[in-house]
């Protein structure tokens, strides 16, 4: 599950406005904008929610769910480590 302000926080991170993520994870641009204005958790079929969430790793962002080991509680984002060579341009766009 990957709540509204998750998603909204992990496109941050990446640096991806909602058309580059719409246009890396094949969703259309209207369903990125009703996912990121969802109240809570967002509801979506698995297959758009499946391609959200690896379009997202792709761009090196991790998402935390509840009772994850760390600093605080709840629910996150954090950025991947990332080797050396990689960088911005080494995310492949999805089609």
């Amino acid at each position: 599950m990957i709540t509204a302000a998750q998603l909204r926080a992990a496109r941050a991170l990446a640096g991806l406005d909602q058309r580059s993520l719409a246009d890396r994870s094949g969703l259309s641009l209207p369903t990125i904008q009703r996912m990121e204005a969802s109240d809570g958790a967002i509801r979506g079929n698995i297959d758009s929610l499946t391609k959200l969430v690896a379009a997202l790793e792709t761009a090196g962002v991790e998402l935390l769910n509840e009772g994850v080991t760390g600093h605080g509680q709840g629910r996150g984002v954090r950025l991947k480590e990332r080797s050396a060579s990689m960088g911005p341009a080494s995310i492949p766009l999805r089609r």
